[in-house]
């Protein structure tokens, strides 16, 4: 189980992720909170978080200067940072300091949840444990998917490099309506098949770019766009930045 502490210095904003999250689905446990990093630096010596979810711009000690002192300490906890469009160069450094996620904010229902799915995912890779290309639950909980939404989603990781997948596609692939797989998959995601595979495709994106031997036209094809325009302006529309301002992130 991983052990999460959560710093915001907004106490409405923390106490929402502390609360809203279904963090027992997640196999993960809010160990602490901090509103900034000071606190956060006193936090993470009496918890040993595994997993800390920051804000950037904090009084007293933003999360930059945090993250440092952690990395300089040889603290080597998951960061998933919080940021605002207008700050993302300040989040630069963060994903320098070996930050693995960011949302921007403000982040929507299941965006938090996903991204701590896709860390799970990275830490079974790195563990050496299955390399299954699973696709991420949207923070669903675990008695609400129904098999023809794990389906949908298996289906989605399976064949999201394919740039002529369609609905239609998947629905008969499951031998449902069209209709009926698109209204129970809105019910119990809160996303539409194609927004789903529209993210599914931009988070594995985000992933390949981040090898930085790759070219972001070479990306785009791997995720299934064969117009680069198209997957810049969706890119930057989800993210916040280009793909190339992305991928200098992580040089």
């Amino acid at each position: 189980m991983l052990k999460v502490l959560v710093v915001e210095d907004e106490e409405m904003i923390r106490r929402g992720i502390v609360l809203a999250v279904d963090w027992a689905a997640l196999d993960c446990v809010v160990v602490g909170e901090a509103a900034n990093g000071e606190e956060a630096l006193e936090a993470v010596e009496r918890y040993r978080p595994s997993l800390i979810i920051t804000d950037l711009k904090m009084p007293k000690m933003d999360g930059i200067e945090m993250l440092r002192r952690l990395r300089e300490g040889g603290n080597q906890a998951y960061v998933i940072i919080l940021t605002a469009y207008d700050s993302f160069a300040y989040a630069q450094s963060a994903l320098r300091l070996g930050a693995v996620d960011f949302l921007l904010k403000p982040f929507h229902d299941g965006e938090l949840e996903q991204a701590v799915q896709i860390l799970r995912r990275r830490m079974d890779q790195e563990a050496g444990g299955r390399q299954a290309d699973l696709p991420p639950m949207l923070g669903l909980k675990k008695g609400d998917k129904s098999k023809y939404v794990l389906e949908a989603m298996d289906y989605i990781g399976s064949h999201y490099q394919d740039p002529n997948i369609t609905v239609g596609e998947i629905a008969q692939h499951l031998g449902l309506s069209e209709g009926h797989l698109s209204h129970t998959f809105k019910k119990e995601t809160d996303y539409t098949l194609l927004n789903y595979l529209t993210r599914y495709r931009i988070h594995k994106a985000m992933e390949l770019l981040r090898d930085c031997r790759m070219k972001v036209y070479e990306v785009a094809e791997q995720v299934g766009y064969r117009d680069i325009t198209y997957f810049s302006a969706t890119f930057k529309k989800l993210v916040g930045i280009n793909p190339s301002e992305y991928q200098d992130t992580s040089r």
